[in-house]
């Protein structure tokens, strides 16, 4: 029973970097909790305000006898913020970092803008008193008022632009009719829209098949039971699971619920939001990175005034203030870009979970690749798995050949473009057929070193290699350092230094020149940067405006393009060899994705894997498209080394500007958590470390990472609570920042 509640006062107005510490009533000990809306005495006299519980503690921050008492409970429903803060508490607990870390990221509504108002003019007479005073106004020759209130009874309230503009009537002529009581002027909230003018509805509805419509059944079924759970839709590329999104969701808005649905951001395009704009209109909106701060702000508003009954956007929508959710959709569930890699480093799936648990909501997962932990945890029987084995109106799957590149190099083909693809591709562009090329690579970048002796460029302030751009500069990717490329190595001054180049920009410069009359598209990071780069890019290769797509993994997340039958994979093996143990998961994931942009037309379609490792089973099993078989050999490799989903692990970063100082507080917390294993106390750990991060040093900080490794994913929350705390309390810590993150995703 903790005797203290540290409290944020009236989040819609305050700070949030700030709460304040009350006493708990002794009648108040057994019900409050974090996210409860109270009542507290605040500032000097009797004023009382209301706050909402962050944190309950036994720790008091200053002096007990001037801690003030909690006045009591505020009666009623929760309220919107007090669900997200009580999330907030879970975040906290379970990822790391502080309070207010996590507050900043379930209260995104916390970034104000300057709101934008709208004027409008409204007539304030009724019909018959409207028509008197319009013929005075004629019999008075007042020309100006009498073509204002001819308008206004043909359409009011007008806008006030309009008013100005094109009816060309000055204020002083409102003003006067304002006076006179002819009609008034009300300033309204106008909202950002983040479609634009060019979106329109149009009410579409897509025919299931059997399997679709088995699967909205089901969880329809449950959900309509008062019985929400969370499913996992395991649907090949091209079986239709973002219908079945939309259909659920359909039925879960009519019930007078709200949905969230989670998608990459890179998938986050027109071609996918205008199938739910159609559905829903304006009772949809979006949320992404390229919008503006107001955009973003007008969005959650509306939402929280219940303007909205769908948000669909990335990581972020997930904290989006609906009132009465009723299901969270997350479509392309194994994306790495549903982990945050900022404090606290949460994932969007299991904080969904969360969410809905506390919202009484559904969650679905979607995925033709579903992530390990996710299948492990439906094979397991803690979600519900459904399966849609067949692609709508039963088209097949792409055929796929594997091309050893070793065997092109025997061949004497030097060429990124193995012999097979060239000949398939001269074909297509014969036929009118559309072309995509995948490379998990962008632009020219890749490091520069020397032929001669080997010596690779670096950044003076990271431990990475610089990359070369086409405008003759290297670029650090991780600070930003940039310097002129030299003509000779600083090392040895031989003159055979240059950048690797297997980029897109590179690709795209074969392509043009080998096929010179092909009309060639590159999406990349550098071509999308601007805030409609990927609708342009992709909706004129949707409108058959180019031949070619070359294109990072961008081009492969959940586009539909029919013309399309035959995709590329470049390098596929790229991926394959990082230090990393997902590595083979996230290989398996990309080509079979990649294989599943061909052949969702009229046309059956051709995938063609270049590689340099054809006999490794995940490059087997993806142009198989067998998920199953890759899951049952990966599943097996995970168990031998207690990796995720089979076991837990924590990473703990030790990060300083001094590279000693990093390394013994490191070694002193691993050896704290060493010690109580010795004693005991944490049978079945396993601790590794501290050794350097994948990336070292990072803007002259120096990194240093422990690995902690359990069957039990709370025990290693109670080692995150214990070594937080010994930090916290030794000084000898304070130039050294310290962040968890629970089965990893990226690493540090």
């Amino acid at each position: 029973m903790a005797e203290y509640a540290n409290i944020i006062i009236d989040i819609s107005h305050e700070k949030l970097d700030k709460t304040f510490q009350y006493r708990v009533p002794e009648q108040l000990k057994e019900k409050l909790s974090p996210g409860m809306q109270v009542e507290i005495p605040f500032g000097n006299g009797s004023r009382k305000t209301t706050g909402y519980v962050v944190e309950l503690t036994d720790a008091p921050e200053y002096d007990v006898e001037k801690i003030k008492e909690i006045a009591g409970l505020v009666e009623g429903s929760i309220s919107i913020e007090s669900q997200l803060i009580a999330l907030a508490g879970w975040m906290r607990k379970n990822y790391g970092g502080t309070m207010n870390h996590a507050l900043k990221t379930v209260l995104p509504i916390k970034q104000k803008t300057k709101e934008k108002k709208q004027r409008f003019v409204t007539l304030n007479l009724d019909e018959t008193q409207a028509r008197e005073q319009l013929a005075l106004f004629e019999k008075k020759n007042h020309k100006a008022r009498a073509r204002l209130l001819l308008a206004l009874m043909e359409q009011s309230p007008l806008p006030y632009e309009a008013v100005t503009g094109k009816l060309n009537i000055t204020a002083s002529v409102v003003r006067a009719m304002k006076e006179l009581g002819i009609l008034y002027v009300e300033e309204k909230r106008k909202y950002r829209s983040p479609f634009g003018e060019a979106f329109k509805q149009e009410k579409k509805r897509q025919i299931l098949n059997q399997g679709q419509q088995e699967a909205v059944d089901q969880i329809w079924q449950e959900i309509s039971k008062g019985n929400p759970r969370t499913w996992l839709i395991h649907g090949v590329t091209g079986s239709g699971k973002t219908a079945v999104y939309i259909e659920v969701i359909e039925k879960v808005v009519n019930s007078g619920k709200q949905a969230i649905v989670l998608i990459p951001e890179i998938a986050l395009t027109y071609q996918t939001v205008v199938r739910f704009y159609q559905r829903f209109g304006e009772r949809v909106s979006i949320l992404n990175s390229k919008m503006s701060a107001g955009e973003r702000y007008d969005q959650f508003e509306r939402a929280k005034n219940g303007e909205l009954d769908v948000m669909i956007g990335p990581r972020s929508a997930l904290f989006t203030p609906f009132s009465n959710l009723g299901i969270i959709v997350i479509d392309e569930e194994h994306e790495t870009s549903y982990k945050s890699e900022t404090v606290p480093r949460y994932h969007a799936r299991e904080t969904a979970i969360q969410r809905a648990k506390m919202a009484g909501a559904a969650v679905v997962l979607g995925s033709a690749t579903p992530s390990l932990d996710t299948y492990y945890k439906a094979r397991q029987g803690e979600y519900e798995l459904l399966e849609l084995e067949k692609r709508i109106e039963e088209k097949p799957l792409p055929e796929c050949e594997i091309i050893d590149l070793r065997e092109e190099l025997k061949q004497g083909n030097r060429s990124i473009l193995s012999g097979r693809l060239q000949e398939l591709m001269a074909d297509r562009l014969k036929q009118h057929q559309q072309i995509m090329l995948f490379i998990n690579r962008r632009g020219m970048a890749g490091f520069v070193s020397c032929r001669a002796c080997g010596h690779v460029l670096k950044c003076p302030h990271c431990d990475v290699s610089l990359s070369q751009h086409n405008n003759g500069r290297m670029v650090c990717h991780y600070c930003g350092y940039e310097e002129i490329a030299p003509k000779a190595c600083p090392e040895c001054g031989s003159k055979y230094i240059s950048g690797f180049h297997a980029g897109t920009q590179k690709i795209e410069e074969i392509v043009k020149k080998k096929f010179p009359e092909a009309r060639v598209l590159r999406m990349d990071f550098d071509t999308t940067r601007n805030k409609a780069g990927y609708e342009k890019i992709l909706s004129s290769f949707a409108n058959q405006e180019a031949d070619i797509l070359i294109g990072t993994q961008m081009i492969v997340k959940g586009h539909d393009f029919p013309n399309v039958t035959l995709v590329g994979v470049l390098a596929a093996d790229l991926s394959l060899y990082v230090s990393d143990f997902h590595a083979a998961e996230r290989t398996f994931q990309l080509l079979a994705q990649a294989a599943g942009r061909a052949g969702r037309g009229r046309l059956p379609g051709e995938v063609v894997v270049q590689t340099y490792s054809p006999d490794h089973y995940c490059i087997q099993l993806a142009g198989r498209q067998d998920y199953v078989k890759f899951y049952e050999t990966e599943i097996e490799c995970r168990r031998l080394m207690d990796y995720p989903p089979c076991g837990h692990m924590l990473v703990m970063l030790v990060a300083s500007p001094d590279e000693m100082t990093a390394l013994l507080s490191a070694e002193l917390l691993g050896k704290k958590v060493r010690q109580a294993k010795e004693n005991g106390k944490l049978s079945g750990l396993s601790v590794i470390g501290p050794a350097n991060a994948a990336v070292a040093k990072v803007k002259d900080i120096y990194k240093k990472v422990i690995y902690f490794k359990h069957e039990d994913y709370q025990e290693l929350v109670k080692i995150k609570d214990v070594l937080e705390k010994f930090v916290s309390s030794h000084r000898e810590f304070a130039s050294v920042t310290i962040q968890f993150d629970f089965n990893p995703m990226n690493g540090f």
